[in-house]
Formats: structure tokens, C-alpha cells, sequence
């Protein structure tokens, strides 16, 4: 057994015995090309986040622009490269966002999915962009209730009112007026500001006006 050899029978072994030799060799050897590949992982191909925050911009440009096509073809790739990284996650929160431009709302739905992002209001603008979806879709109860989650996570004068009247419109395709008639009526009272600039009397009067089905 190895473990009985002294120092210098270890040498001779090894001086002596090819297997051992090329064992040896193999074994460090392996180790070695291990080790660079880590080393090239974490210094060399892993992107940082401060890399990939510069890579969506020429993507995002094209779809501000109305240039779809362009965008998504830009888009792509990054949002593949960047996987993970906070670079990564907006361009795939665009790029879904331009699959429901052109009315591929599946893809989209499994796109904006996907992105994992610690900022709050980005998450939330990622739910809600799955709610503008299934709107789309006409699931329009489903829609209502994320509008709704999204509403209701943070408490701010713009996107709060915003989703509760997403959430309201929703509730008015599937006729549950009691519901849409809570989220104008929230919006009125909680969000003057908001209510005045988009006629919010208006479909609150709308909504109390009819019955829940």
C-alpha cells in the first residue's frame, strides 16, 4: 500500500512505475486544465453586471423607435449573453415586450418569465406587462387580478391608478362591474390627481351604472 512507503520508496516507485507515472501526469494534468477553466469562468467569460448594463441600450433605442423587427434581432442575443445578469434581464423584459407588439403573446408571457431582477419596479412592470398579455389573449379575469397584484405591491401615484384602471377595464370585459366600479372608485378617492386626467368619473359612473353578471 502506498500509505506503508517512505519518502524515498515513493520516489523510486514513481522513477520506476510507467502507470504511476502517466497516473500522475493525468491527475495533474486535469487539475490544472480545472483550475484555468474556473479561473476563466470567473475573470474572463462570466460578464459583470457593469458590463452588461451597457449592451441593451442599442436594443432599447430600436424599440422606443417603433423598429420591432430591429429590435428584437438586437435584443436577442444580449438577452441570451447576459442571462442573469441585471443587463440581461431588461433586454429580455424588452424584447418580450416587442413580441406582444407583434401580437406573439405566448412568447411573450414565457419571456417575461423568465426575468429575474431584484429591482422592485421592474419586477412589477414585468407583471403587468403578463397582465397587458393575457388582456390581449381576452383572459381578461386572469389579467384583472395581476393589474390588481401589481396595484396593490407598491403605493405610488402613478402606478398604482395606472394598473387599478387596467385592473377596472379588465373586470368590465367579463362583466364584474362591482369589481371595476372598486377600482375607479379607489382611484377617485385615493388618487385625484390621476382620477382627473383620465376621465375616471366617467367609467366609475359606467361601471355603477350596470350589475355584476
Amino acid at each position: 500500500m502506498l500509505e506503508n512507503l517512505s519518502g524515498e520508496e515513493l520516489k523510486n516507485q514513481f522513477k520506476t512505475n510507467k502507470k504511476l507515472r502517466l497516473a500522475t501526469v493525468i491527475i495533474g494534468g486535469a487539475a490544472v486544465i480545472a483550475l484555468g477553466y474556473f479561473l476563466y469562468l470567473q475573470f474572463i467569460w462570466y460578464p459583470t453586471n457593469e458590463e452588461s448594463k451597457d449592451k441593451y441600450w442599442p436594443g432599447l433605442n430600436l424599440a422606443v423607435a417603433d423598429s420591432t423587427d430591429a429590435a428584437l434581432a438586437a435584443l436577442k442575443p444580449i438577452k441570451e449573453k447576459y442571462d442573469g445578469y441585471i443587463g440581461g434581464e431588461i433586454a429580455q423584459f424588452v424584447y418580450a415586450r416587442q413580441l406582444m407588439n407583434k401580437g406573439e403573446f405566448k412568447k411573450a408571457i414565457e419571456d417575461i418569465e423568465g426575468v429575474d431582477v431584484e429591482d422592485t419596479y421592474v419586477a412589477l412592470m414585468a407583471i403587468g406587462l403578463k397582465a397587458d398579455c393575457l388582456s390581449e389573449m381576452g383572459k381578461y379575469t386572469e389579467a384583472a387580478n395581476l393589474y390588481l397584484e401589481v396595484a396593490n405591491t407598491i403605493d405610488n401615484d402613478f402606478t398604482t391608478p395606472y394598473y387599478l384602471k387596467k385592473a377596472g377595464l379588465c373586470a368590465e370585459k367579463v362583466k364584474d362591474f362591482k369589481m371595476a366600479a372598486k377600482c375607479y372608485k379607489r382611484i377617485k378617492d385615493d388618487y385625484s390627481q390621476f382620477a382627473a386626467s383620465n376621465s375616471i368619473d366617467i367609467f366609475y359612473a359606467r361601471a355603477k351604472s350596470q350589475k355584476t353578471k
